[in-house]
């Protein structure tokens, strides 16, 4: 069994104008000065890296690494959430989804697709020289719209969907495969692949390509009150990449898992600082220990009520203190019997 690595913390909420959160090396000691061991890094922010010298050049790959170092921090993985929602998009959301790309492309859907599938690319080949095994991104949706099914679905739509979702995906998997790079989609909803079944529709579209495999967020799958331990079960041959982010569930009289259009202070489901949720993380760590996921626990902090300064500094020791010390020894060894397979063989009655 392997022990899992962390704590680590995902930056894209915590980077901003202000120091220290401004630039790729005062961040990293802040979250050393957490606890924090590594840092999951979005591609997107041009405050920490420069994606596009970041895939050319060895020598600035070496650079990010060597300024990380100081601090004793390591690089988990890349994010493109932002881009790889822009790989497929439903026109109803065209407008919504528009600021996560350059001002110049806005507007433009088909010139926004291609420059996110090139953003993907060149994050392909990022992760590899920064000797990276996983990168997290979205799935992008262009089913969405569709999820309930009222008025009824026409036959064959959720079909081509991802029939689509898989072509626009395959060459980037590729690149990724060439790379030597998982492509971890975080399960959310908004994304096509908002759950176990609909990842197993992708896969499926996929032909099981190997670089298709899962960011596994329990937040995400109480919120839509599914069994996130049983999904471990299921699912953790292609879990690749852990976010730790706390949740809770309280439906009432008057909403549910849809959240009547109200704020997230509102709704019955809503993220919270670790700890201060329902999710069992306890039961969690047991598992990935059990399956030997060899990756990182890294804190993704979002929270309705607590400030995110605290929730990072309690998220780090929650972390800490989560992890499983795997044992190199079964812990009745001292009773082994030491019999050979001749003794075994006499004890069954088998020779």
């Amino acid at each position: 069994m392997k022990t899992i690595l962390g704590p680590a913390l995902f930056l894209a909420q915590f980077v901003s104008d202000e120091a220290p959160f401004n630039s790729l090396d005062t961040i990293a000691r802040w979250a050393a000065g957490l606890g924090y061991r590594g840092v999951q890094i979005p591609a997107w922010d041009a405050r920490l890296i420069d994606l596009a010298r970041l895939a050319a050049s060895q020598t600035y790959a070496d650079e990010v690494r060597g300024t990380l170092a100081q601090h004793g921090i390591a690089v988990t993985e890349l994010s493109t959430h932002l881009q790889g929602q822009l790989v497929a998009v439903h026109p109803a959301y065209d407008a919504a989804f528009d600021s996560f790309c350059p001002p110049a492309l806005r507007g433009q859907p088909q010139a926004r697709q291609q420059w996110a599938v090139g953003q993907l690319m060149l994050a392909a080949q990022a992760s590899r020289r920064l000797g990276l095994r996983a990168h997290a991104t979205f799935s992008g949706a262009l089913a969405w719209p569709f999820l309930y099914p009222w008025p009824q679905r026409p036959a064959g739509l959720v079909e081509m969907a991802f029939e689509e979702l898989a072509r626009r995906w395959r060459p980037i998997l590729d690149a990724f495969d060439e790379a030597g790079v998982d492509v971890c989609f975080e399960i959310h909803p908004g994304e096509d692949l908002h759950d176990g079944a609909s990842f197993e529709r992708f896969l499926d579209a996929l032909g099981g390509h190997a670089r298709a495999n899962i960011l596994y967020d329990p937040s995400h799958l109480h919120l839509q009150q599914m069994d996130y331990l049983a999904f471990i079960d299921l699912y953790h041959e292609r879990i690749k990449a852990v976010h730790i982010k706390d949740a809770e569930f309280r439906p009432n009289g008057r909403s549910g898992v849809y959240g009547g259009y109200g704020s997230w202070l509102e709704r019955a489901g809503r993220f919270r600082s670790l700890g201060d949720g329902q999710i069992d993380f306890r039961a969690i760590f047991s598992k990935l220990a059990q399956y030997d996921f060899e990756g990182w626990a890294v804190l993704e902090w979002e929270c309705a009520l607590k400030d995110a300064a605290v929730g990072a500094r309690e998220g780090a020791r929650f972390i800490a203190e989560g992890i499983i010390e795997v044992t190199s020894r079964a812990f009745d060894d001292f009773a082994a019997s030491g019999m050979d397979e001749g003794a075994n063989r006499r004890l069954l009655g088998i020779g």
